[in-house]
């Protein structure tokens, strides 16, 4: 294993120390019955699964046809941050939330640290959990418990039409300053073409490329948590993307908007810095433009490969679910066999770069890169998740700082707002929530 993938031990250690004061919230096992509520052929137990990633319904549809015991009510959620992690909250707290649920990596410690989760490791044994990237246990090990299955890594790309850049004599960008001569170029030869967009709505993207930097926002010393959004590094990108926005060369839409498809659809959007799982969201949105698109290592600041991590998913059960071992042996259906991977990505929609290692193959096969040329996307994203910066570590109050940022981001593309400005009123409510819970905080 390529010790990219890991994060340092020291990290990890500090990290479960203070993550341990915020996992005793969390429900042990959210009263599950003694067999976690397994079913036979005869009377099969029936799960409700609430997501919203790509080819949940093909999966959902392929377990149902091929278990007997176990069958799946499937709910498409909107994602996380546009509603969906409110409604999971709302359901948890009112009684009535599903027994599965999908949660991004930077999110399972908010929902830990409100107890909306149990702990299922007595249903996640070690040689399940050993197929997984180091990153990703570690990620959904807080205070040495289990609390979700992993799915996906989400190594950033960057994904260009290569019809433009090539016609206008256009590099793609191996660095972040050729990139801000690519975005010149391009409106230069077409005033209303941009090479990527800032998206207000979407923290998780500029994070991910603070991540990239070398920031450290939230970092754990024993008990205490250490909060920093305005260090060097997070600085140094906040400053960048303020002056491509300053001079007009990206986009500002909304993420997956009417305005952001309609942009890539009519040419005036020619680049995506999105994550590996943004293959598949291209090609589901824009068929007409098969074979016009390319994908490419993310822009680095020295030339070097590095990465951060946009999103990533898991699959989590709820406090109230008395099916936890139903809904884990499902959940690790979906995150660890290849039924499951060829179900979710053989359709177009989804291009998951599985936790699972040993799934890449399978995953590059069911995979059609013909949108992309034929090129081999898969290698390329297996590169870019070696060069994920091992440092970064998400705190317990993820949700406060991107609803902040998320507000705060719609005012910077309305230019009433600088990033800088934003990242202070980030810090100023993380730090009162970190606070207004109890924990031990510096910063």
């Amino acid at each position: 294993m390529n010790r990219s993938w890991t994060r340092s031990t020291t990290a990890a250690i500090a990290t479960a120390t203070a993550l341990a004061l915020l996992s005793a919230c969390g429900s042990g096992d959210g009263g599950s019955d003694a067999g976690g509520g397994k079913g036979t052929a005869d009377k099969p137990v029936t799960l409700t699964f609430w997501a919203w990633q790509k080819g949940s319904k093909d999966v959902v549809d392929a377990f149902n046809a091929s278990h007997k015991t176990i069958k799946v009510k499937f709910e498409e959620i909107p994602s996380g941050n546009a509603g969906g992690y409110a409604k999971i909250s709302n359901a948890v707290r009112a009684g009535n939330a599903p027994d599965l649920v999908a949660i991004e990596y930077p999110m399972l410690p908010e929902f830990v640290s409100q107890g909306a989760l149990q702990d299922i490791g007595s249903y996640l044994p070690a040689d399940v959990r050993k197929k997984f990237l180091p990153q990703a246990v570690e990620l959904t090990t807080l205070g040495g418990k289990s609390w979700a299955v992993p799915f996906d890594a989400a190594p950033q790309t960057y994904y260009y039409r290569k019809d433009f850049f090539t016609k206008n004599n256009i590099q793609v960008p191996k660095t972040w300053a050729e990139f801000r001569t690519a975005a010149e170029q391009a409106k230069k030869v077409d005033p209303k073409a941009r090479i990527a967009t800032f998206m207000p709505d979407d923290p998780t993207t500029f994070e991910a490329m603070a991540w990239q930097a070398g920031a450290q926002w939230f970092k754990a010393d024993g008990d205490t948590w250490k909060l920093n959004t305005s260090d060097a590094a997070t600085n140094k990108v906040a400053d960048y993307w303020q002056g491509l926005i300053d001079d007009k060369l990206v986009q500002t839409a909304v993420s997956f908007s009417p305005e952001w498809t309609a942009a890539l659809k009519d040419g005036s959007t020619v680049g995506y810095l999105g994550a590996a799982w943004g293959a598949g969201v291209l090609k589901s949105t824009l068929p007409d433009q098969s074979g016009k698109w390319g994908v490419a290592p993310v822009p680095t600041w020295d030339g070097r490969p590095a990465s951060g991590m946009l999103g990533g998913s898991t699959w989590a059960v709820t406090k109230g679910s008395r099916k936890a071992a139903a809904a884990v042996e499902f959940a690790t259906w979906m995150s660890t066999t290849e039924e499951g991977v060829k179900a979710r990505i053989a359709p177009g929609t989804s291009s998951a770069f599985p936790a699972d290692v040993s799934l890449r193959p399978a995953a590059k096969k069911a995979f059609d890169a013909g949108f992309y040329g034929g090129e081999d996307i898969y290698q390329l994203f297996d590169a870019a998740g070696a060069s994920i910066n091992p440092a970064w570590s998400w705190g317990p109050t993820t949700g406060t700082t991107n609803t902040t940022l998320k507000d705060q981001f719609g005012k910077v593309s309305g230019g009433t707002v600088k990033i800088t400005d934003a990242l202070r009123a980030a810090h100023d409510a993380t730090l009162a929530e970190l606070k207004k819970r109890g924990l031990k905080v510096e910063g």
